[in-house]
């Protein structure tokens, strides 16, 4: 199984897309145009590509 909120790394697990306010506990939602805490509330916007 896959998962994409975990990642293994040299027998290491890291966790993605963890709140950098609350700590390595809590993760950030992903929404279709941001990343957000439920916790504390923060946000992150993601970005999109601009076509020309």
């Amino acid at each position: 199984m896959i998962s994409k909120k975990y990642q293994i790394k040299d027998n290491k697990v890291i966790r993605k897309k963890t709140c950098p306010r609350c700590g390595a506990g809590v993760f950030l939602a992903e929404h279709k145009d941001r990343l957000t805490c439920g916790k504390c509330g923060y946000t992150e916007f993601i970005k999109k590509a601009q076509n020309k």
